[in-house]
């Protein structure tokens, strides 16, 4: 396994959401983010969201595109995205963002990996990334 580390700038959009999605009370927002240090380059995805008054729970999935440099390689890949948390509670947050296996594309063909967003207390989001290359 190898190690990257680095940050990244995001913009998070609300868009329209479907009737379905309405229906359930979803939220839906674009990512457009970019990367620097040992991964850099760009992504664009989507989020859905919900959360629930009463209890306060709260979660998302998205899927995002990354365009990107990793090790001197350059290539394409889909991150999946996975996370709830209690709004009452910052700390409950649970996160899962893994590289989905088979979508590399170029020199980043066959990529897997599981990547962590740190988010400090003025908001700067960091990123490590534990990944394979063949």
């Amino acid at each position: 396994m190898k190690h990257a580390t680095g940050t990244f700038d995001v913009k998070v959009g609300s868009v329209e959401v479907s009737e379905i999605g309405k229906q359930a009370g979803l939220g839906r927002m674009t990512i457009d983010k970019v990367w620097s240090g040992d991964l850099s380059g760009s992504s664009k995805g989507e989020m859905l969201t919900s959360l629930t008054p009463e209890t306060g729970e709260m979660g998302y999935v998205a899927l995002e595109l990354v365009t990107a440099k990793l090790d001197g390689r350059s290539g394409s890949f889909y991150l999946i995205h996975n996370a709830s948390m209690n709004r009452h509670d910052p700390k409950s947050g649970v996160m899962q963002i893994t590289a989905l296996p088979g979508s590399g594309t170029g020199e980043l063909s066959g990529i897997r990996g599981t990547l962590t967003i740190v988010i400090d207390k003025d908001g700067r989001h960091s990123y490590t990334f534990d990944y394979e290359l063949p």
